[in-house]
């Protein structure tokens, strides 16, 4: 029997434990979640930082080193998460429609656990908690393979988490932690039909498509976000220097912040002098169309598919100006991955039709594509940002970790 096999059956053992406890008793067990990382602050934070020197030694950039650093001030922020998940709705048991039949049946359609959920992450250990307080809350069992620049932080919380679900009175096996880092261990995890019900791969664009390529579990893809901002020419330029500084700058190494600028060719010479100037407190490096080049001069270098097509993760952005938000639209619908985008306008009629031909999950009318966010949406914490359009899209909270159940009760109606 393999590794992942062991895991499987433990956690379909928990299952029906799981899909079973109450909201009390859920409840009860996130609360415990949340006192112990705080009371176990100290030893997260020396496991995080065996990660943080693995990491600097390997050469990973400042931007992706912030993704992965926990300080007690993050615990706290996580802690917190957890405790908003305890006030908000279970959804188990959620009566969503039916009726009676002509024949007298009466059928109730109800919400209820996905299963068995498997989560493929990468570098932010805070993903370690976030999903499984979500899938403990919304009855599910959950098996969490992080990446490898991770492993000490996430082992660790796991084991805190699964301490205090036990002390709780639920199955600690609720929740799972792979230990592995190999390869092979991850491509199992894709293929474990019979114990995993769905995969959600969370990170970088080539994790995502590996899973979704590999898997033969069904997946949820979430997605790498390459973001646009276009300033269109009626913005209000100040509003626009803000929105694309926020969300470019505020956290470059994660999905919802731009990676492109688009801005239209009538104000580009009064705007891209002001979000440059913006950008330099960054120390942002700019690629560019020849039209950037001949506003803002050598200190930006020429933009090639290859940049408008890259989610950079880090102080570095793509700018092209365009002549119209024909050609705006146009350039997203290429290289977006349909994540989150964003018109800033004084032009209702552009922004209702940016909104309708833009494809994808969030589309904004002037305010930053950092608002992508489970929390910021209301629903807790989040599972991901899914971009497709089956099952869920955008922000995955607690109903979107749910499936349907058809409750079917007679009184003897034969067919």
């Amino acid at each position: 029997m393999s590794y992942t096999e062991e895991l499987g059956i433990r956690a379909k053992a928990a299952e029906a434990a799981a899909a079973g406890a109450s909201t009390l008793q859920k409840n009860n067990a996130l609360a415990a979640i949340s006192k112990a990382l705080i009371a176990n602050k100290e030893l997260i934070i020396a496991e995080n930082a065996k990660d943080i020197v693995n990491a600097k030694a390997n050469g990973m950039t400042e931007a992706k080193q912030d993704r992965l650093k926990l300080d007690e001030k993050r615990i706290e922020g996580i802690a917190k998460g957890v405790d908003e998940l305890i006030a908000l709705a279970d959804p188990i048991g959620e009566i969503i429609g039916g009726g009676c039949r002509p024949n007298g049946l009466q059928i109730i359609k109800t919400r209820v656990p996905l299963g068995v959920i498997g989560i493929i992450f990468e570098s932010r250990p805070n993903v370690t908690v976030d999903a499984a307080a979500l899938c403990l809350k919304s009855g599910n069992v959950v098996i969490l393979k992080g990446g490898k620049e991770a492993i000490n932080s996430n082992v660790c919380l796991g084991n805190i988490m699964r301490k205090a679900i036990e002390e709780a009175g639920l199955p600690a096996d609720m929740i799972q932690v792979v230990d592995k880092t190999d390869r092979e261990t991850t491509t199992e995890l894709m293929r474990l039909n019979g114990y995993v019900d769905v995969i959600i791969p969370r990170g970088s664009a080539n994790l995502i498509q590996a899973v979704v390529k590999n898997a033969t579990v069904p997946v949820i893809e979430t997605g790498a976000g390459n973001c646009h901002v276009y300033i269109d020419d009626s913005a209000d330029l100040g509003m626009a220097v803000e929105i694309t500084d926020n969300a470019k700058t505020q956290r470059p190494s994660v999905c919802n912040a731009i990676e492109s600028l688009l801005v239209h060719k009538d104000i580009a010479d009064k705007f891209l002098p002001l979000i440059a100037e913006r950008f330099k407190q960054h120390d942002v490096k700019i690629y560019g169309c020849d039209k950037t080049i001949s506003i803002l001069g050598d200190t930006v270098e020429k933009s090639t598919e290859t940049e408008y097509a890259t989610e950079f993760n880090d102080f570095i952005i793509a700018v092209k100006v365009v002549d119209n938000i024909d050609e705006a639209i146009a350039h997203i619908r290429k290289y977006s991955t349909r994540h989150s985008e964003c018109i800033v306008t004084s032009t209702l009629e552009n922004a209702q039709k940016f909104q309708k031909q833009v494809d994808a999950a969030a589309v904004y009318v002037n305010a930053s594509t950092r608002f992508t966010d489970g929390g910021e949406f209301g629903f807790g914490a989040e599972i991901g940002i899914s971009t497709q359009k089956l099952h869920a899209r955008g922000p995955m909270g607690l109903t979107e970790l749910t499936t349907v159940k058809y409750l079917i009760n007679g009184n003897g109606q034969i067919r």
